[in-house]
């Protein structure tokens, strides 16, 4: 008898609808299964012989092909464990096979027949949703399911569950996501705070202006300057996420497998900081199957990159791709996968080997060709796409001792919030959320510029030599400014602040 149950198989964070077909034929005792299925999958049919005679059901003594359409996708990892199993009962009448076809089914079956938790849950129902309103999920993995509104999410601990709710019988409930949960996502509290930070106001300004727009910046200075200290503490003046900005991210973790039962929803701006021996791989993600790396656990949050010099060059450049796009697209002999991975990039580094070029107090014992080596391990193309370089010089004794209480985050992310809703109105029906996505076509219809700030951009371009790419961020950055003022048109003052934060390149390299 033949039998049909709809899965799924996730590439990066795409989706494919999967068909499990089984057929049970009369002859000697066998299981093929077909479809271009990986180690892990040909390894289910011992789960599943296991897991359906350990829940006292009946595993029948006939010739049995399971094949996974379409047949040219590679599937791959346990998902398919539970589907494989619901549709072997239901092609020997132990289940009605008239009723599987209303559900979507995906887990890992253990020995015994219990259910175990796999990645890439939400981004299957949020995918499959469109089509199926009942989707039958591990239990460990019910509450990121049930984030999806519109359908029935029914959390199953043993295989006998999930044969328990196809047949109709009461007992287990769908799982319910108090959708009141998202409007919590702005009441976050931070142990670091802005309030902590001695002296630095120049650096701090510019740490509010790359969260109001979104914007790339570069710390530079001292040992002991407060670069660190500083950026660790941007996460405390983001704006909160929106849903789509936590479904987006969610979705990049279940994929990794970094959800669980506790933490089933990102709900906070990521801030991932990697080592700097980090290998191309784990920065922008890879795999024999790929799978995210830091570029993507940072998306909408903060990748900060500390030491910058002392990463691999070939490493940083691999940034170049999704600071341009936003994305990051990964392709090996058996699977290409592209994934999001739009990010604040953060970065900290010293003047020079020895952390004290340019310093006011210390002497550098740096000679010019070391200091002209170390500075160009960081290429003009990568610099040329960090929007904000600011110097962080060192404390003087006055600011070390001084009792004065710096602003603190919360006041700095109400200014930032204030100028992000200007950004939220005026990019309204698009996929951009700030001003450093913006495109080149949207520049021209959606920014105002008076004739006193062209022209002192005019003069800039001529002076300072900029890219083009330069000259886009610079307008971005003057926009951002103008919505913290909140202007309705960039003026010379904010052209010039703007400005001012593309000069360090110039000082140092």
């Amino acid at each position: 008898m033949l039998a049909k149950i709809t899965s799924a198989a996730v590439n990066g964070i795409e989706v494919t609808p999967v068909i499990v077909e089984i057929d049970s034929t009369s002859g000697l005792p066998n299981f093929i299964l077909v479809g271009l299925p990986d180690a892990a999958v040909k390894e289910s049919v011992e789960r599943v012989k296991s897991a359906i005679k350990n829940s006292q059901l009946d595993f029948p003594q006939k010739r049995i092909t399971v094949n996974l359409a379409p047949a040219d996708i590679r599937k791959e990892g346990p998902s398919f464990d539970l589907p494989i199993a619901i549709a072997l009962l239901a092609s020997t009448s132990q289940i009605n096979p008239d009723l599987v076809s209303e559900y979507v089914i995906i887990g890992e079956l253990a020995l015994d027949g219990l259910v175990r938790g796999v990645s890439g849950v939400l981004p299957v129902v949020l995918s499959m949703a469109k089509n199926f309103k009942k989707i039958i999920v591990p239990k460990e993995n019910a509450k990121e399911a049930a984030v999806v509104e519109g359908v029935e999410v029914f959390g199953v601990e043993k295989l006998s569950d999930v044969v328990s709710i196809i047949s109709g019988e009461e007992g287990i409930k769908p799982t319910t996501f108090n959708k009141s949960f998202f409007e919590s996502l702005s009441s976050f509290s931070f142990e670091e705070d802005f309030s902590d930070i001695k002296g630095q106001e120049q650096a701090k300004r510019a740490m509010e202006v790359a969260a109001a727009g979104g914007h790339n910046i570069l710390l530079i200075g001292p040992p002991g300057s407060g670069k660190t200290m500083i950026a660790r503490r941007l996460p405390s003046i983001l704006p909160p996420l929106s849903k789509e900005e936590a479904l987006e991210t969610t979705k990049i973790y279940s994929v990794s497998g970094r959800l669980g039962q506790e933490q089933y929803l990102i709900t906070n701006r990521q801030f991932r900081s990697p080592h700097h021996t980090i290998s191309n791989a784990g920065l922008c993600g890879g795999g024999t199957y790929p799978r995210p790396g830091e570029v993507s656990l940072a998306h909408n949050g903060v990748l900060f990159l500390d030491e910058l010099p002392e990463f691999k060059r070939e490493v940083l450049e691999i940034l170049r791709q999704p600071l341009e796009n936003g994305t990051v697209t990964i392709s090996r002999a058996s699977a290409q996968a592209t994934f999001p991975a739009n990010f604040m990039l953060v970065s900290a580094m010293n003047p020079c080997p020895c952390g004290y070029y340019n310093d006011r107090e210390k002497e550098c014992n740096c000679s010019f060709s070391t200091i002209k080596s170390y500075l160009q391990k960081i290429s003009g193309p990568l610099l040329d796409r960090i929007d904000i370089h600011i110097e962080v010089p060192r404390l003087t004794k006055d600011e070390l001792i001084s009792k004065k209480s710096s602003e603190a985050s919360k006041d700095i992310r109400e200014r930032v919030i204030r100028a992000r809703e200007r950004q939220k109105a005026r990019f309204k029906g698009t996929n951009i959320y700030s001003n450093s996505q913006m495109t080149s076509k949207m520049m021209k219809s959606l920014i105002n510029i008076s004739s006193n700030a062209e022209t002192m951009l005019s003069s800039a371009i001529n002076q300072l030599q900029l890219s083009a790419r330069a000259y886009d961020r610079i307008i971005k950055m003057a926009l951002t400014i103008s919505d913290l003022d909140m202007s309705d048109s960039i003026e010379i003052h904010h052209i010039a602040e703007a400005i001012n934060y593309r000069n360090l390149d110039r000082k140092y390299w």
